[in-house]
């Protein structure tokens, strides 16, 4: 087994862990809504310390339900990650079609020669007009 598939291998387990030990040890069990976003946690704190607050701001939009608030969560996310995936699919694409054309002109990028380089071009260190017959 290769040592990057030890790598991902053991982040697939932390990540797997991080998912079901908080369901496994009960964290949260004394909570209403165990699952609740920051939001909500933000918003009981305040109103134990001032009843009175009144927010400065209210939402453009209040979802009907907390379900459709989670389902355009969810889909914001997956607009998210579809433009990072596309953007690092396009860099990859670019690089690998670069590579590509510089198998294709016979070039290698250490070497300092360029596509149709011959004997009698000005090449590393030689002098203009070196190797050439008058």
């Amino acid at each position: 087994m290769s040592r990057n598939a030890k790598i991902n291998g053991l982040l697939l387990l932390l990540v797997a862990a991080l998912a079901v030990l908080p369901l496994a040890l009960g964290l949260g069990d004394h909570k209403e809504e165990p699952f609740a976003g920051a939001d909500a946690e933000a918003e009981t704190a305040i109103t134990e310390i001032d009843p009175d607050y009144e927010p400065w701001f209210s939402p453009l939009y209040e979802p009907p339900s907390g379900e459709v608030e989670s389902a355009l969560f969810a889909l914001q996310a997956a607009i998210g990650t579809g433009v990072l995936a596309y953007y690092f699919g396009l860099r990859r694409g670019r690089r690998q079609g670069e590579a590509r054309e510089r198998e294709r002109a016979g070039t290698d990028p250490g070497s300092g020669t360029g596509a149709g380089a011959g004997p009698d071009d000005d090449v590393a260190g030689a002098g203009a007009g070196a190797g050439r017959t008058v």
